[in-house]
């Protein structure tokens, strides 16, 4: 049977175990030679001065060897045990050896040791009827200072193992509070990243969408130009905002939690959230109807903003030129529900959802006129709007793409004339992404930027920009807001079929009380 660590004593090397053996060995001479008297006959009688010089030096033998306890405690005492039935001189060394076997040896051991004392016990008792007997009173002593030495062994060996484990007990804990510590460094990073990207990634595709229609059509009327160029800086400036917000929180105090900043977005901010998209040229379908909105709680609130912003935003990186629906129902009985859908984008390409925020590759799209006419060399090819593309229906009076190096069909998505619904039908330069004929890098072949003249005459004006790629993304979108759903009580879908891709959300009113 293995000996745990607190069953074993190493061997007598350090100076502290030096001083403990020399210590112990004069005690048991000195406790062996003063208690001698009580054990000796009054009158010496049957007892040579011979035998009690050998007694002694035996004893004493016995006592040198005490150091030996570390490594054989048992045998050690078995024999002092039995020398010290026949001789006057050895209790000092017995009470050592018993001690050490009850302190430092399993309970099976220190049992064998406590029944042999009791065997003497009783044969002692046998053996000296007689009350009055001074042997009597002399042996009750000896087999009490035995038990006593057996109970203090006993004693320190529980004390000991009390000790180990309040050692290991405060070690797990340590243990426990790093782990917590770092899960919670874990979770908080996460928290912040989650954040960031909702935030950042929302606004970083606007100012793309628009510097890209910039870059691509330079010439557009001063209108247009300032107009865009107000909404880069003001994309930029609300990015780089949100950006100090999350950078705020990881220098601000523990306790000042990720809300620190500006106040969080709630349900009500989604009618904000849909009509910047509506404005940056998004074709957006809002149907809220959601009972009690102003009493949703604000953390399920700031889900559900959180997930239309991402299904916004995906749908601007992968599917630019498609109508978007957006839909919140709800009331305190049933829960929150948020759905997100757009079609797939034309072309046929990207429609796992890998292309929504997971790792996925762009949309194929056709090829756009290089200034006014095909790569091939053939006619000229007006825009047409992505709807007009499916349906075979022309576009109307938009205008054809305009000087660039892109080689993809430019989607023309026009802007409609003061008074319409922005939310609705607003758009502006939302770049589609094109397939390189040759495998190389896709393009983005962008749409025209429409804004209404003054006076409402709907002027549009084409624009666009040449990229290497999709407008970037983290991968993290969706499993992000998974875990966000998840963490609010919710659960979060996304599929993608021939209807479209589409992203649902179920949130709970608010969690359920203790005293539920």
């Amino acid at each position: 049977m293995p000996r745990t660590a607190s069953e074993t004593r190493p061997a007598g090397s350090t100076r502290r175990d030096r001083l403990a053996d020399a210590g112990l060995v004069l005690f048991a001479g000195a406790f062996s030679f003063l208690s001698a008297d009580s054990v000796l006959p009054e009158d010496g009688a049957g007892v040579s001065e011979n035998v009690l010089f050998a007694e002694a030096l035996a004893a004493g033998a016995a006592c040198l060897a005490l150091p030996l306890r570390r490594r054989r405690p048992v045998p050690l005492a078995v024999a002092l045990l039995v020398a010290d039935s026949f001789g006057h001189f050895f209790i000092g060394p017995t009470l050592v050896a018993v001690f050490t076997v009850a302190a430092h040896r399993p309970l099976r051991a220190t049992g064998w040791i406590a029944a042999l004392v009791f065997a003497r016990l009783v044969g002692f008792l046998a053996t000296t009827p007689d009350p009055q007997d001074p042997r009597t009173g002399a042996g009750v002593a000896y087999f009490s200072l035995v038990t006593a030495a057996v109970v203090f062994g006993l004693y320190r060996r529980s004390r000991r193992q009390l000790v180990a484990s309040l050692r290991e007990r405060a070690e797990q804990a340590e243990a426990d509070a790093a782990l917590r510590a770092e899960q919670a460094q874990r979770r908080a990073r996460e928290e912040i990243a989650r954040e960031m990207h909702d935030v950042l990634a929302h606004r970083l595709s606007l100012l793309s969408v628009h510097a890209g229609a910039l870059e691509f059509h330079p010439g557009a009327p001063p209108a247009e130009v300032a107009r865009a160029a107000g909404v880069i800086r003001d994309s930029a400036h609300e990015a780089l905002q949100d950006l100090r917000d999350v950078i705020g929180v990881l220098r601000a105090p523990a306790d000042s939690g990720p809300g620190a900043g500006r106040p969080q977005p709630t349900l009500e901010d989604v009618d904000r959230l849909v009509a910047e998209a509506g404005e940056a040229g998004m074709r957006i379908a809002y149907a809220p109807d959601v009972a009690a909105a102003e009493a949703v709680p604000a953390a399920t609130g700031r889900t559900a903003y959180r997930i239309v912003q991402e299904g916004l935003t995906n749908a601007r990186k992968h599917a630019a030129g498609t109508k978007v629906t957006v839909t919140l129902t709800g009331s305190p009985e049933n829960g929150l529900t948020v759905e997100v859908s757009n079609p797939l984008p034309h072309g046929g390409g990207g429609t796992d959802s890998a292309a929504h925020g997971e790792h996925g590759a762009g949309v194929r799209r056709a090829e756009a006129p290089r200034n006014g006419r095909p790569a091939n060399g053939g006619q000229r090819t007006g825009s047409r709007d992505p709807d007009a593309a499916a349906g075979g229906r022309p576009a109307g009076n938009g205008p054809s793409a305009g000087t660039g190096p892109g080689t993809g069909r430019t989607a023309g998505i026009r802007r409609p004339a003061a008074g319409t619904d922005a939310a609705d039908t607003g758009r502006v330069a939302v770049p589609a992404l094109a397939a390189e004929p040759r495998g190389g890098a896709g393009r983005l072949a962008a749409a025209s930027v429409g804004s209404g003249a003054e006076g409402g005459s709907g002027r549009a004006v084409a624009a666009g920009t040449r990229a290497t790629g999709p407008i970037p993304g983290a991968g993290q979108g969706l499993i992000g807001l998974a875990e966000r759903a998840a963490l609010a009580g919710g659960r979060l879908a996304h599929t993608a079929d021939g209807d479209g891709f589409h992203l649902r959300a179920w949130l709970p009113w608010g969690r359920p009380s203790r005293t539920e």
